[in-house]
């Protein structure tokens, strides 16, 4: 079962990705994505490695966002792809059958694509604008949602849809309402004060559904 609220990790001025994954997996997040981008395997491998050894210690799922092989080096949970990356068929090669591998997607195409190449999960957004992705897809918003969701349903594809981009905390239950599995978010657990109140209303709005 994949769960409902991913934390996509981030580095901030004051604090590391290790420094912020620990934070969240402290605030009870149960599902870490390490996502360090355009940097080379020698340096990704180190972070990935505590990582693992860092979510272990809370008993958190792992998701490397991007390198398979390291994936499979650290024995991760599984690992993400995005639009513009490898596709969900060729990590799916790499990191074998027994791992999660999820897939970004923007469109409808983009989710019954990931849907045929064997992902576990797919990662669908962006909701709104946010700064911490380059070269944002078009915005889908609610109305995006709710019309690639209905369609998913008319062909009975019941692989988990996971909404990403910009999202607050008080769009959750209008996202839910849409059919979408859950949510992935960034910025909302780094950036708050009482991360641990708020993880837990996020588990509770999401179940809620």
């Amino acid at each position: 079962m994949i769960n409902k609220l991913h934390y996509i990790s981030q580095q901030t001025d004051r604090r590391s990705h290790l420094d912020n994954i620990r934070a969240a997996c402290d605030a009870g997040c149960q599902l870490v994505q390490l996502r360090i981008k355009n940097e080379t395997h020698e340096n990704v491998l180190p972070v990935a490695t505590a990582a693992k050894a860092l979510c272990d210690r809370y008993n958190v799922s792992l998701i490397i966002n991007d390198y398979p092989h390291i994936a499979v080096a650290v024995d991760a949970a599984g690992v993400h792809v995005g639009l513009q990356d490898m596709t969900v068929a060729a990590a799916r090669a790499i990191v074998g059958t027994d791992k999660i591998v999820g897939g970004t997607a923007n469109t409808l195409s983009d989710v019954l694509t990931h849907v045929k190449n064997g992902a576990s999960y797919v990662g669908l957004g962006p909701f709104r604008f946010t700064t911490t992705k380059q070269n944002l897809s078009p915005i889908l918003g609610i109305e995006g949602y709710q019309a690639i969701m209905a369609a998913l349903r008319e062909q009975q594809i019941n692989t988990p849809v996971v909404a990403i981009g910009g999202i607050m905390e008080s769009d959750i239950p209008a996202i839910i309402q849409t059919g979408i599995h859950g949510i992935a978010v960034s910025g909302l657990i780094t950036q708050a004060t009482g991360q641990r109140l708020l993880v837990q209303h996020i588990y509770d709005l999401l179940n809620k559904q």
